[in-house]
């Protein structure tokens, strides 16, 4: 299993609306059977003694695969990328993680 962390910064602008309502459905769709799960976060600043965060929103893309990924994204990241400057003025950070640990409360 693989998770695609996509992090925009703190100190940009983003519309969370637009990101959660429009852009996020559209990935999930492109993505399809390909993914197993998503998340968004909205970064936040606690206060002291804690430092403010870093980046404004994260989301988590889990995928049974890189290629699994790729086959999905690839004949449509044109489109997703174009809609970035809808909701962003920076760009993302993009890291690919191998998922080598798990836990998964049930109580």
């Amino acid at each position: 299993m693989i998770k695609v962390t996509i992090l925009y910064p703190a100190n940009s602008a983003f519309d969370h609306e637009y990101y959660e309502t429009v852009h996020i459905p559209m990935a999930i769709g492109i993505l399809g059977a390909a993914l197993k799960s998503v998340t968004v976060e909205r970064g936040i600043s606690p206060g002291a003694p804690w430092p403010p965060a870093t980046y404004s929103t994260i989301c988590s893309f889990i995928c049974e695969s890189r290629e699994a990924y790729e086959r999905a994204l690839f004949p449509q990241a044109q489109r997703l990328q174009a809609d970035v400057a809808n909701f962003s003025d920076t760009p993302a950070v993009i890291q690919f993680s191998e998922i080598s640990l798990e836990h998964v409360s049930t109580g």
